[in-house]
């Protein structure tokens, strides 16, 4: 039963318009062993949806979860215990040879600090999932978020970050990598990381960033300082695009954000101080911007100003 809620639940997951995190911190925090399941099952580099049957499935719920009825979502089950059970059986076998994987998760506007036995610090940002293998700490995989690393370097057995095709390898260093479904951006802050070494092999040193989205590959500079500043409560840009900017501040501070297509082809220059009170935030923040903000449906939108401002840090 266990293993049926804990797939239920990486299948949804998966799905980057999830957002019930409550009602899964509530299943996790009901059993140790669920989220023994779940981060199994989560490590499983097989395609789910090539497994994953026709019928719909019914999430279930915790045992001392209150909610409405269980929701019904787009991911398909198939129908029947037996099958349900085969499909997970399906997994499991698969995860039998990856049974040192396991993945590390926050929620949105959630931070976590993971230090591993080689001195390597990872802290990761809100909405983020990392894979790392117990038996090599030399290895880690960004498969959503934000990840800032402080790399104890080895030169004979260098540390590798897997995101999505791409490999990033580190030569000393401190650097920030953003992994969403459109883009990947890396900045580094200290010492220097190789992109793709048995390719590309781009050198990126410390002030120095890459991101590779729709406009394609590109190296730019990046002043140091601005490199994981979400760790000191602010994001620094220069020249980022409104789009990317509501992307960092719904991940940093749990909450929805989107932006209008005229506020999101804009660009912004500049800090802002990160708020736990969205109100409070964006009365300083979407002016700083030449932009406002409004709530509506529990989402907060950015739309160009009436009238803009200068692009000057906030206090």
């Amino acid at each position: 039963m266990v293993n049926e809620e804990a797939l239920a639940w990486v299948i949804r997951t998966r799905d980057p318009g999830f957002d019930d995190w409550e009602a899964f911190t509530i299943w996790l925090e009901g059993d140790p062993a669920r989220a023994l399941a779940y981060d199994a099952l989560m490590a499983q580099d097989a395609d789910l949806n090539a497994i994953i049957p026709a019928d719909p499935v019914t999430m279930p719920l915790a045992a001392n979860d209150a909610a409405p009825p269980p929701r019904r979502v787009a991911w398909r089950w198939a129908a029947g215990g037996a099958v349900a059970a085969a499909l997970v059986a399906t997994v499991s076998i698969g995860m039998m040879n990856r049974a040192d994987i396991y993945s590390v998760t926050t929620r949105p506007g959630e931070t976590r600090r993971i230090a591993l036995d080689d001195g390597t610090m990872i802290d990761l940002n809100g909405d983020t999932r990392l894979r790392l293998d117990r038996n090599d700490m030399r290895f880690a995989a960004l498969d959503r978020g934000e990840a800032a690393f402080t790399v104890r370097h080895d030169a004979s057995d260098p540390f590798r970050v897997n995101v999505g095709d791409a490999v990033f390898e580190d030569a000393g260093t401190v650097f920030n990598i953003v992994h969403t479904a459109k883009a990947t951006r890396i900045g580094v802050s200290e010492g220097k990381v190789i992109y793709n070494p048995e390719a590309e092999a781009i050198a990126l040193p410390a002030g120095r960033a890459l991101a590779d989205d729709a406009q394609g590959l590109r190296v730019m500079n990046v002043a140091p300082a601005a490199v994981a500043s979400w760790r000191e409560g602010r994001l620094v840009y220069s020249n980022a695009a409104i789009d990317d900017i509501s992307q960092d501040i719904s991940r940093s501070l749990g909450i929805p954000v989107t932006a209008t297509a005229s506020a999101g082809a804009m660009r912004f220059t500049g800090t802002i101080r990160l708020d736990r009170n969205p109100a409070r935030f964006f009365s300083g923040a979407a002016p700083l911007m030449g932009l406002s903000a409004v709530s509506r449906d529990g989402v907060w939108v950015l739309k160009p100003a009436s009238s803009r401002e200068g692009n000057a840090p906030q206090d």
